[in-house]
């Protein structure tokens, strides 16, 4: 199993970091347009446990994938998980941890992942899977910047 973690400062209180990130309908606004994230499903303001979320994603050689997310644990302002039900992994289970800082939110994600097709998914990881996670990461934390100052 693989981990990929990933902090940030984020400058606004804790309840308009919760309400912007706990709102699926606001995951297309923080991931690249290249991914061609496609919602497939009609989506409530505000995540809660159970909750299934399918959509589409390219992340390589722009070849559709299909991806159906639960929201497993919600904890209001501190936590919630994500896991797939179906996807390109064969396990994928991200928490989004916040915290309340001087000054604004301290923002980490914990993604724990593995990936199928054995030995050949484990010569892919650092050349392509590893190196995606990081870019996508690395871009969420630009708009994140963008949209929060």
């Amino acid at each position: 199993m693989y981990q990929f973690k990933s902090s940030q400062f984020v400058k606004t209180d804790l309840e308009t970091c919760w309400d912007f990130f706990s709102s699926p309908k606001n995951l297309q606004k923080i991931t690249p347009d290249y991914m061609g994230f496609d919602i497939k499903v009609d989506l409530p303001e505000k995540m809660y446990e159970g909750l299934m979320i399918e959509y589409t994603v390219k992340p390589l050689l722009n070849i559709p994938m299909s991806w159906i997310t639960e929201i497993k644990y919600v904890h209001d302002k501190k936590l919630f998980v994500d896991e797939q039900r179906k996807g390109p992994y064969k396990l994928w289970h991200h928490e989004h941890h916040f915290k309340e800082v001087e000054g604004g939110v301290e923002m980490t994600d914990i993604v724990s992942y593995e990936i199928p097709f054995g030995f050949l998914g484990r010569l892919a990881h650092p050349i392509l899977v590893k190196k995606k996670l990081k870019e996508i990461f690395d871009y969420r934390f630009k708009r994140v910047e963008e949209l929060f100052g």
